[in-house]
């Protein structure tokens, strides 16, 4: 397909109006959320310039990324209402361009803004929501000890081979105890050929002790166990302190995908429910594809009667991203539950928005 003045004059136009939609929504969510909780850091807690300048700038990612599927709407909104009011869209369709050949420059700018939108999502929020927590929770609230967490991993790889995985279902920190202990030992092809569980280890200044576990040696056949031994202590082979353990576990929203899904396969293992993790997982591809589905959706509605007042393009956005976001939070909650897998849960408001985009770009096709 030949790129012509046509297609860059359009494409010109959604990409302008889109940086302004990002501005506008990102001052939005500013106002209404960041700053009020950079209020309450100071007023609870004193914070100081440095901590709150460095909540603000680590915060933005996490907030930007909600913003580029909603800046796609109102800017294919807004574009197109304005081409179709100054009868622009008319003119085109009589010189022979269909429609669907119009709005595919603001089509092929919805995917780019996708992957943008992905990849932002994969290398650039995790990182800063790392940053934002270890900020807010070591310089603004001033914690120095540890805090207890659930479902504690912990690996050692050596190149590129994982050499041994360690899992707890808790730990403690007031005792510094990790509590429901399983350790795999991995040999050099990668299989597991030692399995150690534990009720659970104790700190004791220098080493981890494991009390009342078992040893399995695994066969490499169908994976059985070959012999069993029981002890009562044992040393927990990990060289990482508490504040090593704590610090190296991260929330969901610090995680990037290949976390995510190493996350999942480990906890699966362990027989724990991991439909909130896969539930995040498709999440961080669906918000960035929303960027596309919206496209699909604003170009044909940009040229309803409603075209000649920016106001209500901008109102149908605000009632179009209600509609999608309701349906992203129902579909999260079923994943979350187990009611519905959650691939299906996710992606469900963007196979509901691409059949609608679908429907709306092939009736104002006629």
């Amino acid at each position: 397909m030949r790129l012509r003045i046509l297609d860059k004059y359009i494409f010109r136009e959604v990409a302008l109006t889109f940086v302004f939609s990002i501005c506008a929504f990102s001052a939005v969510f500013i106002g209404s959320g960041t700053l009020f909780r950079i209020a309450k850091y100071i007023t609870d807690y004193g914070a100081s310039l440095q901590a709150v300048v460095k909540i603000f700038i680590f915060g933005l990612p996490g907030v930007v990324i909600w913003t580029f599927p909603m800046s796609m709407l109102l800017s294919t909104l807004l574009t197109f209402g304005r081409l179709s009011s100054n009868s622009e869209i008319t003119a085109m369709k009589s010189c022979g361009i269909s429609f669907s050949r119009i709005a595919m420059p603001a089509i092929v700018m919805g995917l780019i803004v996708s992957f943008a939108a992905m990849a932002f999502n994969e290398y650039v929020v995790p990182w800063a929501n790392t940053a934002y927590r270890n900020v807010l929770y070591y310089e603004i609230e001033g914690n120095t000890g540890m805090k207890s967490q659930e479902h504690i991993i912990l690996k050692e790889i050596n190149g590129d081979k994982i050499q041994r995985l360690a899992y707890a279902r808790r730990y403690d920190a007031d005792i510094q105890q990790l509590q429901g202990i399983t350790l795999q030992e991995f040999n050099e092809a990668g299989k597991v050929n030692t399995v150690e569980n534990a009720d659970y280890a104790e700190w004791n200044g220098n080493i981890w002790t494991m009390h009342n576990g078992v040893i399995y040696d695994i066969t490499e056949e169908e994976g059985k166990s070959e012999h069993m031994v029981r002890f009562k202590t044992q040393v927990l082979p990990i060289s990482a302190n508490p504040t090593q353990i704590v610090r190296e576990q991260k929330e969901l929203e610090e995680m990037t995908m290949k976390e995510l899904r190493e996350q999942i396969d480990i906890l699966k293992t362990q027989y724990v429910d991991t439909n909130k993790l896969e539930a995040e997982l498709y999440q961080r591809v669906t918000v960035p594809m929303a960027s596309l589905v919206f496209a699909l959706v604003g170009v044909p509605l940009g040229l309803q009667p409603t075209r000649n007042s920016s106001s209500a393009g901008f109102a149908m956005s605000v009632v179009i991203i209600f509609v999608y976001y309701a349906l992203m939070t129902m579909g999260n909650a079923l994943a979350r539950s187990g009611v519905v897998p959650p691939m299906l849960a996710v992606w469900m408001p963007n196979l509901i928005g691409m059949a609608a985009g679908a429907y709306l770009v092939r009736r104002a096709s006629r």
